[in-house]
C-alpha cells in the first residue's frame, strides 16, 4: 500500500522525463580552475600493463543527493515496526522526487559536458535524472577528468581500464557524487568457493527416492544439502504461497547464467511439483548480459540461485537479472561498454521500473577497499531506494573469513595491517547473509578449499542506527575485551546481520551432480525465506516487509532466529570474530524460523 506523504504530493508536479534544458550558467562557473576530486590507490594484486586512448568507457555521472537525509528518514519510518508508518512503503515516482537533482545542478553538469562536445542526445539519463551515462572514447574522458587511464590487470588476469584519480572543476564538487569508471577495482566475484565433488559419484534421478520421512536427522544429509532438508529445518515445508503477485528475483554478473534444462533435471529430483518454473521463469538481459541459450552448464552461481530459489519458493514469480560486463574485459572500439560496475548498471535498470520484485538476492562482492568510498556511497543509496520502495536486498557475506589469509592490509600505501570488509555486504541498507554448516548449526567452514563465512566491520559506513540503537554490535564488541583491536573499526556497520546454511549444497551443472560451498548459498535461502514472508503478508492484504533491518533489530532477530553459538569467521592468519550468545559479528542472530516469523506478524494461522 503506497501512502503520499504530504510533503511528497507537491513535488509529484515535477516531470520526471530526461531534464530540460536550463538557463544558460554564468561563464565565470563554467570555467573555474580544475581540482582533484577523487584518489584511490591501486588494490593489491593490480598492475598497470599500458596507457590505452583508442577505446570507449561507457561513463557515469552520479549527481550528488543532496536530500539523502530525508530519504534516509523516510526508509527508516516505513521500515520500523513500532513506528506509525511502517511498511507504507513509496512509490517509484514518490523516490525519484527524493533523488532528483535541483535545477542548477543538472544545468551545471550539462553544460559542462556541452563545452567538451557532448550533447544530451548523446546522453542517456536515469528516470530521477540523478546519474547521466554516455560512451566516449578514453582520451575525451581524460581531457574532461583531467587525468590518464591505464589497462590494469590482476594477477588472475581480469584486465579493467582505470585512473588512480580525476579532477573537475571547483563549481562542479558540490553537485557530482562520483563518475566511473575511474577509481573503482571492484569485480563483483561470486560469493562461491571451489567446486567439490558429488558425496555420491554416481547420484542421479534413476537412483534417487525422496525422503518419506518427517524428522530432520532422517531428511538432511549435511554433506549433500536439498531443498527439503532447507524447507524443514527453516519451518517453510508446510507452507504453500498463496499470494499471484509474489516476485523474487536474484542478478547475475561476469557472464553467469541460470540454465534451465539444469534447473528442470535438479527440480525433477529434488522438487518435482515445481519442475515448471525452470522453464516459467523470467530472465531478463541487461547491458548484453546473457541469457539461457539452450545449452547445459552456463554458471555455476546462476545454476546454484535457480535451483535453490525454486526448490523453496515454487509457485511465486522468479526473475533473473543478467547484467553484462564479463572480465577478463577490455573494451574496445568494436565492444564499445564498459560495465565492470556491475551495481551501476544493474540499478539504473531496476530503479527505473515502475515496479520491482518484493524480494531480490545477490550473491556477488569484493573487498571494501577495492572502491572508493564515493562509489560504495552512491551504490549503497540506490539500494536504500529500493528499500524505501517496499524492495528486500539481500547480499551474501564473503567466503574469506575476515579476510584471505596473507592479503589482510591497508589500500592507503601504508600497507596497515587490517581485518578485510567486503562490499556491497558493509552497506547499511542492505541485509547481509552469513553461512552456517552442519546441526545443531555452526558458522560455515570447509578445511579443503579454505571457505569460511564472512563478517566484518565496514571501514566506510558508520555503524547504522538499527544497530546503535538495539546495542547488540557494541555488547558483543565489548565482549571480545579488546582482542582485535586496531585490526577492525569498531564504529563501522557490523554484518552479517542473520545466517543460513551454506555448505555443500547439491547443484545440477551441465547435467551432472556437483556440490558446492559459499555464501552463494546462503543469501537465496535466506531470501527465499523471506519471500514466504511477503507472500503470507501480501496474501492477507498487507505491504511486504521491505528493508528487513530495523524489523530484525528491533526483536525480531532474537524472536525468529535460532542462536547459532559456535565456530568463527577464521581469516587474517587469526581465529577471527568468534559465534556468540546472542548477535554475534559471526552470525548475526542466527538461522531463520519461518513459522515464528509468521507468528510476530499476526500471521500465525497462514
Amino acid at each position: 500500500m503506497h501512502i503520499l506523504p504530504a510533503a511528497l504530493a507537491a513535488l509529484l508536479s515535477v516531470a520526471t522525463a530526461t531534464p530540460v534544458a536550463q538557463p544558460k550558467v554564468h561563464q565565470d562557473h563554467a570555467r573555474s580552475p580544475y581540482a582533484v576530486k577523487e584518489t584511490h590507490f591501486v588494490p593489491r594484486g593490480w598492475t598497470a600493463t599500458d596507457d590505452s586512448t583508442d577505446q570507449l568507457l561507457d561513463l557515469k555521472i552520479g549527481l550528488k543527493n543532496k536530500k539523502f537525509a530525508d530519504l534516509e528518514r523516510h526508509l527508516y519510518e516505513v521500515s520500523l515496526p513500532t513506528h506509525h508508518r511502517y511498511r507504507q512503503h513509496f512509490s517509484k515516482e514518490e523516490v525519484d522526487n527524493l533523488v532528483r537533482p535541483d535545477e542548477e545542478a543538472s544545468s551545471l553538469v550539462n553544460e559542462f559536458l556541452q563545452d567538451h562536445g557532448i550533447s544530451k542526445e548523446q546522453c542517456r539519463y536515469s528516470s530521477a535524472g540523478d546519474w547521466i551515462s554516455a560512451a566516449l572514447p578514453v582520451a575525451q574522458v581524460e581531457k574532461m577528468l583531467n587525468t590518464k587511464y591505464s589497462v590494469y590487470k590482476h594477477e588472475d588476469g581480469t584486465t579493467m581500464i582505470r585512473t588512480t584519480e580525476w579532477s573537475l572543476p571547483q563549481h562542479l564538487h558540490e553537485h557530482i557524487s562520483t563518475i566511473q569508471p575511474t577509481t573503482a577495482f571492484l569485480r563483483a566475484s561470486p560469493k562461491l568457493q571451489t567446486v567439490l565433488e558429488s558425496p555420491d559419484a554416481d547420484f542421479n534421478e534413476d537412483d534417487w527416492d525422496p525422503p518419506s520421512a518427517t524428522d530432520l536427522i532422517s531428511v538432511c544429509n549435511f554433506e549433500g544439502v536439498t531443498p527439503a532438508c532447507l524447507r524443514l529445518l527453516y519451518g517453510t515445508d508446510d507452507y504453500t504461497p498463496q499470494s499471484p503477485n509474489s516476485s523474487i528475483a536474484f542478478t547475475n554478473y561476469l557472464g553467469e547464467v541460470a540454465n534451465r534444462s539444469d534447473a528442470s533435471r535438479f527440480l525433477t529430483m529434488f522438487r518435482p511439483d515445481a519442475v515448471s518454473s525452470a522453464s516459467m521463469f523470467d530472465q531478463i538481459s541487461i547491458s548484453g548480459g546473457p541469457v539461457d541459450n539452450g545449452t547445459a552448464g552456463a554458471g555455476y552461481e546462476g545454476n546454484l540461485d535457480i535451483q535453490t530459489i525454486a526448490g523453496q519458493v515454487w509457485p511465486i514469480n522468479i526473475t533473473s537479472y543478467s547484467t553484462g560486463g564479463s572480465p577478463p574485459f577490455q573494451a574496445d572500439l568494436n565492444t564499445p561498454t564498459n560495465t565492470n560496475e556491475p551495481y551501476l548498471v544493474w540499478l539504473e535498470y531496476v530503479l527505473g521500473q515502475q515496479e520491482v520484485e518484493q524480494t531480490i538476492s545477490t550473491s556477488y562482492g569484493d573487498d571494501e577497499q577495492t572502491v572508493p568510498q564515493s562509489y560504495a556511497q552512491a551504490v549503497c543509496e540506490g539500494f536504500a531506494q529500493l528499500g524505501l520502495r517496499g524492495v528486500s536486498v539481500l547480499f551474501s557475506s564473503g567466503d574469506f573469513g575476515v579476510g584471505s589469509n596473507d592479503t589482510c592490509y591497508s589500500n592507503d600505501g601504508k600497507n596497515t595491517s587490517m581485518f578485510l570488509p567486503a562490499f556491497p555486504a558493509s552497506c547499511p541498507y542492505i541485509t547481509a547473509v552469513g553461512g552456517t554448516r552442519g546441526y545443531p548449526e555452526v558458522v560455515a567452514y570447509d578445511t579443503r578449499n579454505g571457505y569460511v563465512s564472512g563478517s566484518g566491520f565496514s571501514n566506510y559506513f558508520a555503524q547504522p542506527a538499527y544497530q546503535k540503537d538495539s546495542g547488540v554490535v557494541d555488547k558483543y564488541v565489548e565482549s571480545l575485551n579488546g582482542e582485535y583491536d586496531g585490526l577492525y573499526n569498531k564504529s563501522g556497520r557490523a554484518y552479517p546481520d542473520v545466517a543460513v546454511q551454506g555448505y555443500r549444497y547439491i547443484v545440477i551443472y551441465n547435467g551432472s551432480v556437483i556440490t558446492l560451498d559459499g555464501t552463494s548459498a546462503s543469501c537465496p535461502t535466506m531470501a527465499s525465506t523471506i519471500s514466504l514472508v511477503n507472500d503470507a503478508l501480501m496474501a492477507d492484504g498487507q505491504a511486504p516487509l521491505g528493508f528487513l533491518n530495523p524489523w530484525l533489530y528491533t526483536g525480531a532477530g532474537e524472536k525468529a532466529f535460532t542462536d547459532v553459538v559456535n565456530g568463527s569467521t577464521t581469516g587474517c592468519n587469526t581465529a577471527g570474530f568468534p559465534a556468540a550468545a546472542g548477535w554475534d559479528v559471526a552470525s548475526g542472530f542466527g538461522t531463520p524460523q519461518f513459522p515464528t516469523m509468521l507468528d510476530i506478524l499476526g500471521l500465525g494461522d497462514s
